[in-house]
């Protein structure tokens, strides 16, 4: 909504601009400006609006770089504003407006943005992996029954074998079980050699955007939050984030790169013929789950009590029982996985969803 009435009002300001330059090059007489303007001023009033048009048009088209052409119209637009200061003075009202989106926008989207930050790392990880060999059902003699079958329906068998992969998705979290929902968009992209993860979320709350980047390269895991781009809220690392960003790495395994499981560092234990518990090391953090699956050799539901519900402030975690029930199972290209679930804490009060998911897409090896 926001964006729209921003754009909206760029718009206008575009239109207004050519009527300086329909008043400089005598193509008609414009009651609202009843001095001269100028050839050269009119060179300027129509590239401000040429400017404050592609401004838009990117706003829409490439909204993390359109800030760079909003900072180029904004100098272009005030510098023509001057020079029929008398008649377009009030002009400047638009470019107090245009200099608020400005900012806004290099703070969402500049080099020191998490959205800067998450695509150098992203860079990275994804770095050309080079000539993947195929999964072969040989290659799944290690791993229980169940995660054979689990692995054999997602398609993973006589693919290439994952070395990263992309996931696109959106749905609701919420901070506690009493808050109120926010709606969310992400991407994640994660790493198997050596492991990494990298998050990156969108949500907002009654108007108010916050975004949320995890990052967990090499040992160490971090998660950052900020409101409105400005103001940081959880600043959160240390030995438990640690640890508990290892388990979700053990859950994306799990659930979105069943075709990566054969070649990871998990030892299994089966339970029962629909369970089996997993045991995780990477970068020096092990962590355990319990992966339970139904008839169909579907996983249904992934629970570990190595991960922690972080404070408002990111500067302590409390121990939780963690569980993530998927379902809903689609094809996204050649492979089979879950459509989407939920994100649930057994906290001593009861019970609750944090988080409800819908995967849009996944890719695999990607090279960008």
């Amino acid at each position: 909504m926001f964006t729209k009435l921003f754009a909206a009002m760029l718009g206008i300001h575009a239109f207004i601009h050519l009527l300086g330059t329909a008043k400089g090059f005598g193509w008609a007489e414009i009651p609202q400006l009843p001095h001269p303007v100028t050839r050269s001023a009119a060179v300027l009033w129509f590239l401000a609006a040429m400017l404050c048009g592609g401004a838009v048009v990117t706003l829409f088209a490439t909204p993390r770089i359109w800030w760079m052409v909003g900072a180029i119209a904004l100098v272009v637009s005030q510098g023509a504003i001057a020079t029929s200061w008398i008649d377009a003075k009030f002009g400047t009202v638009a470019n107090v407006i245009l200099l608020t989106g400005v900012v806004i926008g290099y703070l969402h989207d500049g080099p020191r943005s998490f959205n800067a930050s998450y695509a150098r790392n992203v860079a990275s990880v994804l770095a050309p992996p080079g000539r993947s060999e195929v999964l072969a059902d040989a290659d799944l003699v290690k791993l229980p029954t169940i995660v054979q079958q689990y692995v054999r329906q997602s398609g993973a068998v006589g693919e290439p074998r994952v070395r990263n992969f992309r996931l696109r998705f959106r749905g609701s979290i919420r901070t506690g079980p009493t808050a109120r929902w926010m709606a969310f968009t992400g991407e994640q992209v994660n790493g198997f050699q050596p492991a990494s993860r990298l998050f990156l979320m969108d949500a907002a709350l009654m108007g108010v955007p916050f975004q949320a980047f995890h990052r967990y390269v090499g040992s160490e895991a971090s998660m950052h939050v900020k409101i409105a781009s400005l103001k940081s809220m959880v600043d959160a690392h240390g030995a438990l984030m640690n640890e508990g960003e290892t388990v979700t790495l053990l859950n994306d395994l799990c659930l979105f790169a069943p075709g990566a499981l054969p070649d990871a560092q998990i030892r299994w234990e089966p339970v029962d013929a629909r369970q089996v518990r997993a045991t995780f090391t990477n970068a020096g953090h092990t962590v355990h789950a319990v992966l339970i699956f139904n008839d169909a050799a579907e996983l249904v539901n992934f629970v570990s009590t190595d991960r922690g519900v972080l404070s408002a402030d990111g500067r302590s975690v409390t121990k939780m029982r963690w569980s993530t029930p998927i379902g809903a199972y689609r094809a996204f290209g050649g492979h089979r996985l879950t459509g989407g679930g939920d994100g649930v804490w057994d906290a001593p009060g009861g019970s609750y969803s944090y988080i409800r998911f819908e995967v849009v897409d996944v890719e695999y090896n990607v090279r960008d």
